[in-house]
């Protein structure tokens, strides 16, 4: 979406000064520019009516369930806000040696079922406890999802919808469009001006 945008803007540049060579003066410039922002506003609005496509993998629990879980077993050790403690940080997670993605499903549904012995570089000195046995299979994938989930917001940070990304994204290229056709027609007066006064140096 960007760079699309970007050679909209690039290719109004040139045109620009040509129509100030030839007389055209703001009302005109403004006609370009107001179809533009009309167009920019229609898009917008068929971003905010059109279904959002799914970015990500279905989910493999119930994350709200699975908050209610953590608390009640998991929270003694990596804290109530997955900061840490006795166990390791979970938001964000920390990163473990020989695992490429800490936050892979199956990884960590392995990892509450069944345990991790504590290996050289892994944070603390603890060793996971495996929860086979003590949380139903459902209740290790909620608690997964929640951790997943704690992660993607990051913070307390409430994540753009895909519509709202593309509407903010709309608003700042139309954003960027104006200011480019304004510092143009400037510096097409400007020009006109500077040609006028050489040509009438050119005369004396």
């Amino acid at each position: 979406m960007i760079w699309p945008a970007m050679r909209l803007i690039g290719s109004v540049g040139p045109i620009l000064p040509a129509l100030a060579r030839k007389g055209f003066k703001l009302p005109a410039l403004l006609a370009i520019a107001v179809p533009g922002l009309l167009a920019l506003t229609a898009l917008t609005t068929f971003a905010d009516s059109s279904p959002s496509p799914s970015t990500s993998a279905a989910p493999i629990g119930d994350a709200t369930a699975g908050a209610a879980v953590f608390a009640a077993n998991c929270a003694v050790c990596h804290g109530g806000s997955l900061e840490g403690g006795i166990g390791p940080t979970l938001n964000p997670i920390t990163t473990l040696p020989g695992v490429p993605n800490s936050l892979d499903p199956t990884f960590l549904i392995n990892t509450i079922t069944n345990g991790r012995k504590h290996q050289s570089g892994d944070p603390g000195t603890a060793d996971m406890p495996a929860w086979a046995g003590k949380l139903t299979d459902l209740d290790i994938k909620n608690v997964a999802a929640y951790i997943i989930g704690q992660n993607r917001l990051g913070g307390g940070n409430t994540p753009l919808s895909p519509n709202e990304l593309a509407k903010r994204t709309m608003l700042w290229v139309g954003i960027g469009i104006i200011a480019m056709v304004f510092v143009t027609y400037l510096l097409a007066q400007y020009n006109m001006r500077w040609i006028a006064r050489r040509a009438a140096a050119r005369r004396r």
